[in-house]
């Protein structure tokens, strides 16, 4: 296989890197069934507390229920992080007015009133980590199909646990690995590799890069390693957000740091492989992304959504 051309055994033209509208379809379903999962707990919690509150005759009666208060708070319109830098008096003061301005004219729906309010601010919290969703379903696709193309080919790996930040020797069934690494490190023809996500490194500069693949394994890998330029075989750009209307800015935002990153390793004399990996991917962004395969300012790119192109990419990337 051609190192550099390597794009060629799953792209023929910048038209195969067109994501089809069955596949933005199918994404979108894919993030409300996510979208629904995470609401789970909160609608849960919506409900016992319409239960406990429904105990209490007023709105004041509410201030004697102790179990309820961070609710209560919640539906204040106070934040779990903004209530970690309240005093208990304020947080005291929010929960009066909550129920001064709103439980007490309400009448007898003040319950109705206060698990509105309580999902009122849930949902706005669970909106922004919604937001930050399509990244982490990529990032999850891609490690499982990596994980995947090492299994098939009988190659061993370790990932790095995010909880306790230790390396773990994998397992192909061990199906939740992609929910909580940071990480995957394999050998190539008795060399060490090692995958990082979303880390930033001395010779770029303060951004985050999606991924970074070292030579070395996760043993000789540290945070001296990470500015040393000869060391690094490949950096790409990974951008999972499947709405069209958003694709153009991801892929201005990921072409950007990928020219940042091939300046700052030109001027050191190196030149590791780029990638590039979207879900979102329309007809005038690929035709950039071909443009710059061809011009070899990109080495691999491939569309998310095609299972046939991840799993050659990923494949590849496991080979380099």
């Amino acid at each position: 296989m051609n190192m550099n051309k390597a794009y060629l055994s799953h792209l023929k033209s910048s038209k195969d890197l067109v994501t089809p509208y069955e596949a933005t379809r199918a994404g979108f379903v894919s993030l409300a069934l996510e979208r629904n999962r995470r609401a789970t707990p909160t609608v849960v919690e919506a409900r016992t507390l319409k239960s406990i509150a429904s105990t209490a005759k007023s709105p004041a009666e509410l201030l004697k229920i102790t179990q309820i208060q961070p609710a209560l708070l919640t539906a204040a319109g106070v934040s779990e992080k903004a209530a970690g830098h309240m005093l208990q008096q304020d947080k005291g003061q929010a929960i009066r007015g909550l129920i001064k301005d709103f439980l007490e004219p309400a009448g007898a729906d003040f319950v109705e009133e206060l698990v509105y309010r309580f999902l009122l601010t849930r949902g706005d919290s669970l909106g922004g980590s919604m937001r930050n969703i399509g990244g982490g379903l990529a990032r999850q696709k891609l490690t499982r199909t990596i994980i995947g193309a090492l299994s098939l080919s009988g190659n061993s790996f370790y990932w790095l646990d995010s909880h306790n930040n230790s390396w773990v020797l994998g397992r192909r069934e061990d199906a939740s690995i992609e929910l909580h690494t940071k990480g995957l490190s394999w050998t190539v023809k008795g060399a060490g590799r090692t995958l990082l996500f979303d880390r930033t490194i001395p010779i770029v500069g303060n951004r985050n890069i999606d991924l970074i693949l070292i030579n070395g394994s996760f043993r000789e890998v540290t945070n001296g390693t990470l500015s040393v330029p000869d060391r690094f075989v490949a950096l790409g750009e990974l951008k999972g957000g499947i709405d069209p209307a958003g694709a153009d800015e991801h892929w201005k935002t990921a072409r950007t740091a990928l020219s940042r990153i091939r300046d700052s390793f030109s001027k050191k004399g190196y030149s590791p492989f780029l990638i590039f990996v979207g879900a979102a991917i329309e007809k005038k962004m690929a035709e950039e992304i071909w443009n710059d395969l061809e011009a070899g300012k990109l080495q691999n790119a491939a569309n998310l959504t095609n299972v046939d192109q991840l799993t050659n990419l990923c494949s590849w990337l496991c080979q380099i």
